[in-house]
């Protein structure tokens, strides 16, 4: 994800819970940043976004086929699609929360977790960690960066 992204996500969210806080931008990369309880920026991590990952296994196989990402009903899918689904959503939520916690005990404190990105609205729901889903974070990023450098 390029720098420009990163900084107008974290300076919004900044803007929004303060900090410390742990960034995720669920894009065609899952990138998830944090800032410290001082403000400064400390790195993160990046994963494979989640359609990027499902049209891998789509090109990679001959029998899993493209899908649309919405949460289904149940954990355990009872159809290929659902199942699909089920890792996409499900599996993507926990993988954030075990990452949240994991980050939090390498920090040594509590962090407010901000979501945003294409499938932001769709995984947050399903995160059992407390997160605030913020759909426009980057604009509203580069939007507060503009009007800084504009005094």
């Amino acid at each position: 994800e390029p720098e420009e992204a990163v900084a107008g996500d974290l300076v919004a969210a900044v803007d929004a819970v303060g900090y410390p806080c742990i960034v995720w931008d669920l894009g065609t990369a899952t990138t998830v940043s944090v800032v410290d309880k001082d403000g400064a920026f400390r790195g993160g991590a990046i994963m494979p976004g989640i359609r990027t990952a499902l049209s891998a296994l789509a090109a990679g196989t001959s029998l899993l086929p493209q899908i649309s990402v919405d949460a289904p009903d149940k954990v355990i899918g009872t159809n290929t699609i659902a199942c699909l689904q089920s890792g996409a959503v499900y599996g993507n939520a926990a993988m954030m929360d075990g990452m949240n916690a994991r980050i939090v005990e390498e920090l040594g404190y509590d962090a407010p977790v901000v979501i945003t990105g294409g499938l932001g609205r769709e995984i947050a729901p399903q995160c059992r960690s407390k997160v605030q889903y913020i759909s426009e974070l980057l604009l509203d990023g580069l939007r507060l960066i503009y009007e800084k450098n504009k005094k």
